[in-house]
């Protein structure tokens, strides 16, 4: 699958997951920005999804760092083919976990839900523009399957420009929905928001497919360049 078309697939399953995002953390960006009130006109939000958006970049680069750096201990050629259908395989159990049929549990390694609150209340005190600006930072780390699928797919990036363009990609997919959750949080009925969280997840599984298959077909074509 060519990068473009992963950057696509990113962003759609991020657009699929507004519900998502909105019954997962829409009450807390409400509350995060009840607070400030109305000072700062729009700054707060501008800075708040930067912040948030701007942390999955980060992730997407590390994540894409990770990657090159664990093809490049051994041979790479097969490292990087391993990697990918390993990835693959990954994205595709948290696109199941996401639709309940799989049997594991990869996304239970939650921080706990006080620590995040605890930590939004702080940003809260640093003002506006600032506190916003944290505040959307903590909201790029609050772990969820989705975020999770995107940052193991972005290990298998090339380059690591790659993987932040792909996670920016995916936050950009949530941003009408992240930008609007205080205005529309609560108006979107919960069996909505699942069916939206579900076709999220067979894009996920559809991401996680094409990159196990490119995987194979990559280990295949340097096996046959090595012999062995």
């Amino acid at each position: 699958m060519p990068p473009s078309i992963d950057y696509v697939v990113a962003f759609t399953a991020g657009l699929l997951a507004s519900g998502h995002c909105i019954g997962m953390c829409g009450s807390l960006v409400s509350a995060f920005f009840l607070k400030f009130g109305s000072g700062g006109g729009v700054l707060p939000y501008v800075s708040y999804h930067a912040g948030r958006i701007g942390m999955y970049a980060v992730i997407g680069t590390v994540a894409a760092l990770v990657g090159a750096a664990l093809v490049s201990t051994g041979i790479v050629g097969k490292m990087q083919a391993g990697l990918q259908i390993v990835a693959g395989l990954v994205v595709i159990l948290l696109g199941l976990e996401i639709l309940g049929l799989s049997p594991l549990r990869l996304a239970a390694f939650k921080l706990p839900a006080a620590w995040f609150r605890k930590m939004f209340l702080a940003a809260t005190k640093r003002g506006p523009v600032v506190g916003a600006g944290l505040g959307g930072v903590l909201n790029g780390l609050m772990p969820c399957a989705l975020t999770l699928a995107m940052a193991v797919k972005a290990t298998t990036a090339e380059h690591p420009w790659q993987g932040t363009l792909l996670m920016l990609a995916f936050g950009l997919g949530t941003l009408p929905s992240m930008l609007f959750a205080s205005a529309v949080f609560g108006k979107l009925a919960p069996k909505l928001r699942g069916l939206l969280l579900k076709a999220a997840a067979v894009f996920v599984i559809g991401l996680g497919i094409a990159t196990v298959s490119q995987g194979v077909r990559f280990f295949w074509v340097m096996r046959n360049l090595s012999n062995w």
